[in-house]
Formats: structure tokens, C-alpha cells, sequence
């Protein structure tokens, strides 16, 4: 698979393109995509309800008081609305939501002090805690609305707070790693803004600014995210005693994540290819020792070798911004590499952990997102009506629009998220609309109208989920040969109004068996037990016998309100089993279930496993 051209109808979220105005005329762009049925409704309506409903004014008057003497976040949540918003505003056009946007920014603009700190550390207490995370969040804000608009008063701003910064931070001044706790890591991910800001300006002195940040890093005190690489994720630093919440913890999970999007910012501009397989390195050990069957991890928010302990409960699971960072850093090796992991990783994570962390009326985001148990709003943060996930989870909503659909090299058009949607795309200079018509995942036939102004030949490239392990591509009802899981199957051709390609994907509900628990997945799809059944105790063990392909049969039924998909599995459940028949169970998608955060609603995705001693091995 050719790397991917990060061109797209919203791809300044990412600053990877100058302000729309002044971008030249290109062969090929995504000028508008627009996703439909159930996940098109969530993405709106978090939009609507979540992003839209969102009191600025709280936010950003943070910014008006320096009065911070601890270890308070305030300052990050106006930069992590802001940046959901103006990504939420690229999708909709919404005029509405553009002056709520502007409004904001030059709000905070107005708050930038004489010497050209924005926080609300005192003076004295600069640099200690959260503050250069709030200058992070402040500078990505700032930078994305002048992507948007074009505001040269933003640009102005973010330079004059990163030069601030590196007033106080450098060679000869403070290392970054000791701004702050957790090895420093929530500090070091200003380099990501500091590339945008290089980007920008082409100001040599942030370039050198983050040479000097990665060197620093690794000194000897610092997380040395790339001396550690080989090392997994939850045993860099083993954590002394009672050290959760300090400096001596290096393996907290959003901020380790955020350091390494730094990073591979930096990697394009040098031409540092060692620094993107570095990343990679991590990402598959986070794939192998973190994520879970929700396709998420950690517990208080750090890594703690999670996949095979993800059937034991644990303290604060699974938190929302974690959830995004995890599909963040996938997006950007997804545009970097081309590889299909990494859109496997995204929809993975979507569809289970970060849709089951919006409540069903889209109101509120949660902060953590258990495995079995309850949902329950996360606490109000910084003496605010707003805590860190409900800032941040719009931003993965918005993510998916974005990375639908991709253009690369040599006019390849990938494919990289199924749902209904429609793509206006413009490939080798011919305008092309696409659709997607399907309920995916509820079934796995997915039908591609491919309508070209003119016919014209360039490549189709259909993800391949890794899953699907049985699948068929058909164009104008001719088979294709070669279509192999985990993969892009290319068709190159010479596309004409009208054609269609019909992809079938392997929807069997897979059995996984852990720490003698069990697990149903079913496409991207996690199922889960929900009380709100009625069909006897969630907690209940089962005996669920699956094929020789290891694959279960479960029938589809009507959903319950305020669930999306709902299924039923004949099988056997509690210990006595003299003169016990089969019985029917109810599972849902992870997603839906206890999505209406009532406490008396209980769920769970590992299913205990009944002991049949006579055909267990001792």
C-alpha cells in the first residue's frame, strides 16, 4: 500500500496544509464527506449536544486569575474544546458553531498578559504541575483557528507563548522533564504544537527548540522515550511504593501517547524514518500488552500490562482520553505509513470504547469506561463543570470523517472506514462521488457506488479488516481474486458512472477464551450481557461451546430502545447442569450497554467460564 497524501477536506485539524485561501490547486483532494445511519447520528450528535452546548465563557475565563499554587489542569480544556469544535466545524460548516469558535479565541487572545504567559499559574509556580500541558492545549487551540481562519492574530499569539516558554525552558534554563510529574511526559508534548508552529512559520528557532526537547528526554531523569522503546510500555519505571501520582511514574498512558504524536511531527520535518519505526515499535507493543477486547487500556490511567489482565476488574479502566490518544496516534501513522493496522486500530477503538463513553442522549462524555459494572458520570475537575474527557472525546467523533477516506500516492483512494456515507473526491483532477450504502456492522455487505464525472482509471483500495477471515469483493458482480484480512485490496480500473463494487465481510461472532472467562465479538464489534434483559444475572456463568473455526452462532433480534444492536444465544448457564436444556441469553454491542448511566443497570463483556471437569484438563 502506497504511503498515504494526508489531503482531505478537514486536514487542517492537523495543520499538515496552509490556510484553505492560499492552498494551491491539486490533482487530488477529499472536498466533503458525510457519514450516515447510527454513527453518523452519534458523530451529530455530539456535536449538537455535547460540543455546541459547551459554556465557553467558563473555560476560557480560567485564563483571567494567575492564581494556580498546585497541580490543577484548568488551562486544558478550552484547548481540547476548541480543537473538537473547529475538527466538528470543517465536517458541518456550521455558522453557528464558527463564531462560538471565534468568539472564544479571541476571548482568550484578550487574556495573553503583557509578557506573553496565557495560564493561571502564578507567577512563581510557573512550570510546576500542568501548567506547560495548558500552554500545550492553548497553542494547539490557537493554531487550529488560524489554520481556519486565517486569523493572523492567533498565529501571533501561539508564537509569542512558545517563545515565552522557551524564555524558561532550554539549554542552560530548565529541562522539560522536570516541569511537572510523570517523568515530565505531559510537558514534552508541547512538541507537537511546536511543530505545527515550525510549520507555520518556518522560524528556525523552533525546530531547534524541539531537536533540544528530544535530546533532552533522554538524558538520564527523563521518560528516554526512544532508548525505551524495546521495553513495554507498563515497565519502563517500575513505580516505588506509593508513587502512583508522581514524578517516578512513567507510564502514564494520554501523556506517553502525546509525546510520540510529537515525535512523529518532528520525523516529517527532518526526515527521521528511525523515528517513525520507533513509534511503531511502542504502538505494537501497546497493541500486544494494553489494548483490550473494547479496544482500549489502562487502569488510574497508566499502563499496567492490561490485555492479559483484562478480565480482572480494575480502578479507573479505560479512560476516554486515553481512548482518543490511542486513535489519535493510530491516525497519524495511518497517514504516514499506509498500513491498515492502524485504520483497523481506529474503528476497533470507535465503535466499542469511545462510542460507549457518550451517553445515550449525547449530553455528557464519561471519564472511564469499565469492562463490567456501571456508567457513571466522571467528576467536575478544577472547581469547573467539565472534567478532561468530556473536552477531549468530541475529538475522536470528529476523527472519523476525517480518516474515512484517504487519498495516496499514484492516485490511490483508500477506503479506510465503513458505514453509509457519501465522499465528493476529486482523483488525478476528475471529480469522483462515492457512496457507501450498508447497515455495517449489523450485516457485513457493504455496496461502493464509484461515479466519476468522466471515466478515468486510478486504484480503489478497500480495507480488509484482519478479522475477516471469509470475504468477497465483486465489481459489476465479477468476483475479485486475492482478497486477503488484514490488508488493502486494490482494483485498479478504468472507472465509469454507474459501476459498483459489492465487499462482503466475515461477520461470525468469535469466541475469545481468557483467565478461564469469555468473550464475544462479533465484525469491530464487542458484545455484552445488559440487565436491562431481564434474562437472569449478567454475573452468571456460562458454558458456550463454538465450532471447529471457533466461532459461536448468535441470532440478531429487534434492539430495545437506546440500544443499537441486540442478539440472542441459545446456551448454558449457572453450575447445575443434571437435567438443565439450553437457554436463551441476550447480548448487545459494548457500545449501548448501560449507555443511560443508570447504576441499576449493570453490563459485563467477560462472561464467566463454566468448569465441566470431565473434559477439562487438571
Amino acid at each position: 500500500m502506497n504511503k498515504l497524501i494526508c489531503i482531505a477536506f478537514c486536514v487542517s485539524a492537523t495543520l499538515l496544509l496552509p490556510h484553505p485561501n492560499y492552498a494551491k490547486k491539486i490533482p487530488d483532494q477529499i472536498n466533503s464527506v458525510q457519514i450516515r445511519g447510527y454513527v453518523g447520528q452519534r458523530i451529530n450528535d455530539c456535536i449538537q449536544k455535547r460540543v455546541k452546548k459547551q459554556d465557553v465563557d467558563e473555560i476560557v475565563n480560567v485564563f483571567a486569575k494567575q492564581d494556580e499554587l498546585h497541580d490543577m489542569w484548568g488551562t486544558e480544556f478550552w484547548g481540547k474544546w476548541v480543537q473538537g469544535a473547529i475538527a466538528s466545524y470543517y465536517y458541518t460548516h456550521d455558522k453557528d458553531l464558527y463564531n462560538m469558535i471565534q468568539y472564544s479565541v479571541e476571548k482568550m487572545i484578550g487574556y495573553q498578559l503583557p509578557d506573553s504567559y496565557m495560564g493561571n499559574y502564578d507567577e512563581a509556580h510557573q512550570l510546576n504541575g500542568w501548567d506547560v500541558w495548558g500552554r500545550k492545549y492553548t497553542t494547539l487551540g490557537l493554531l487550529k483557528w488560524y489554520h481556519l481562519s486565517g486569523d493572523k492574530k492567533a498565529l501571533k499569539a501561539a508564537c509569542r507563548l512558545m517563545d515565552y516558554t522557551m524564555s524558561q525552558i532550554g539549554e542552560g534554563k530548565a529541562h522539560i522533564y522536570d516541569c511537572g510529574i510523570y517523568k515530565g511526559m505531559a510537558s514534552i508534548s508541547i512538541l507537537e504544537p511546536l511543530m505545527f508552529l515550525y510549520n507555520a512559520t518556518k522560524a528556525q528557532r523552533y525546530l531547534d527548540f524541539a531537536q533540544w526537547i528530544v535530546k533532552d528526554f533522554e538524558r538520564e531523569g527523563g521518560p528516554q522515550l526512544i532508548a525505551k522503546a524495546d521495553i513495554p510500555v507498563y515497565n519502563r519505571f517500575p513505580v516505588p511504593g506509593n508513587k502512583w501520582w508522581s514524578r517516578d511514574n512513567g507510564q502514564k498512558a494520554y501523556e506517553m501517547m502525546s509525546c510520540y504524536v510529537g515525535l512523529l511531527e518532528l520525523s516529517k520535518v527532518i526526515n527521521r524514518p528511525d523515528y517513525v519505526d520507533i513509534v511503531e515499535k511502542v504502538v505494537r507493543h501497546i497493541m500486544d500488552e494494553e489494548i483490550n477486547l473494547c479496544g482500549s487500556g489502562a487502569a488510574n490511567e497508566c499502563w499496567y500490562n492490561g490485555n492479559p489482565r483484562q478480565t480482572i476488574p480494575a480502578y479507573n479502566m479505560m479512560e476516554t482520553c486515553v481512548s482518543f490518544t490511542w486513535m489519535q496516534i493510530n491516525e497519524r501513522l495511518l497517514q504516514m505509513t499506509g498500513k491498515p493496522v492502524y485504520a483497523d486500530n481506529i474503528e476497533h477503538t470507535f465503535m466499542n470504547a469511545l462510542m460507549a463513553a457518550m451517553k445515550d442522549d449525547a449530553s455528557q462524555i464519561v471519564k472511564y469506561t469499565p469492562l463490567e459494572g456501571y456508567r457513571v458520570e466522571g467528576e467536575h475537575q478544577c472547581g469547573l463543570h467539565i472534567n478532561c474527557c468530556n473536552a477531549n472525546g468530541p475529538r475522536a467523533f470528529a476523527m472519523i470523517p476525517r480518516m474515512a477516506y484517504s487519498l495516496g500516492d499514484n492516485h490511490v483512494l483508500s477506503v479506510n472506514f465503513y458505514a453509509p456515507s457519501k465522499a465528493d473526491v476529486v482523483v488525478d483532477g476528475n471529480e469522483v462521488v462515492m457512496e457507501q450504502t450498508t447497515t455495517y456492522p449489523q450485516s457485513g455487505l457493504i455496496t461502493l457506488s464509484v461515479n466519476p464525472t468522466t471515466e478515468k482509471q486510478f486504484t480503489l483500495a478497500l480495507r480488509i479488516p484482519s478479522w475477516s477471515k471469509q470475504c468477497t469483493v465483486k465489481v459489476n458482480g465479477i468476483p475479485q481474486n486475492n482478497v486477503t484480512p488484514g490488508s488493502y485490496h486494490n482494483i485498479c480500473r478504468t472507472w465509469k458512472q454507474g459501476d459498483k463494487v459489492e465487499l462482503e465481510l466475515d461477520m461470525r461472532t468469535r469466541l475469545t477464551e481468557l483467565n478461564h472467562m469469555i468473550a464475544l465479538q462479533r465484525g469491530p464489534v464487542t458484545l455484552a450481557r445488559d440487565s436491562r434483559f431481564n434474562d437472569g444475572d449478567v454475573d452468571e456463568c456460562c458454558y458456550i461451546i463454538p465450532d471447529e473455526d471457533g466461532c459461536v452462532n448468535v441470532t440478531p433480534i429487534a434492539a430495545p430502545e437506546s440500544v443499537w444492536m441486540a442478539f440472542q444465544l441459545e446456551t448454558i448457564t449457572g453450575a447445575y447442569r443434571d437435567n438443565v436444556t439450553k437457554r436463551t441469553i441476550h447480548l448487545c454491542d459494548f457500545a449501548s450497554a448501560g449507555n443511560n448511566w443508570d447504576k441499576k443497570v449493570r453490563y459485563r463483556v467477560w462472561l464467566p467460564k463454566t468448569l465441566y471437569a470431565k473434559h477439562e484438563p487438571r
